[in-house]
C-alpha cells in the first residue's frame, strides 16, 4: 500500500520528468517544489505537482475541478479539512501506466494554459 503522505514511487517521478520536458521550450516553465514535492511552474506559480500516493495534482479552473471530480475522473484535493476549488488530484492507475500517462498529460496541459492564463499581460 502507498503512503498517501509521501511523494509517489519512481514510476511516478519519472512520469513527471517526461511530462517537464514538453514544456522546455517555454522559458516562464520551471521546475518547482510543492509540499516538498516535485513540480512545475508557470510565471513562478505552480500548476502541477507530485502528491502522495502517487496523485498528480493541478490547477485547473473550479468548474473544470467539479466537473472532473463528479466524472470520476479525478478526487478532490483536501487540505486539513478544507477542500480546494481549483485543485484535483489524478491518481497513477497502476495496472494501466499508458492510461496514467494519457491522463496526467492532459491535465498537465490543462493546469498549464490555466495557469499561464492567469499571469498579468
Amino acid at each position: 500500500m502507498t503512503d498517501r503522505h509521501r511523494p509517489g514511487n519512481e514510476a511516478s517521478f519519472a512520469l513527471l520528468d517526461t511530462l517537464a520536458l514538453r514544456f522546455s521550450e517555454d522559458p516562464l516553465v520551471e521546475r518547482g517544489t510543492m509540499f516538498r514535492s516535485p513540480g512545475m511552474k508557470v510565471g513562478g506559480k505552480v500548476f502541477a505537482f507530485l502528491g502522495g500516493g502517487d496523485r498528480l495534482i493541478v490547477k485547473i479552473p473550479r468548474h473544470r475541478a467539479e466537473a472532473v471530480v463528479s466524472a470520476g475522473e479525478a478526487e478532490p484535493v483536501i487540505m486539513g479539512t478544507r477542500t480546494m476549488k481549483e485543485w484535483v488530484a489524478y491518481p497513477a492507475l497502476p495496472d494501466d501506466p499508458r492510461e496514467t500517462e494519457q491522463r496526467w498529460s492532459r491535465a498537465v496541459d490543462e493546469a498549464y494554459a490555466y495557469v499561464k492564463s492567469l499571469r498579468p499581460e
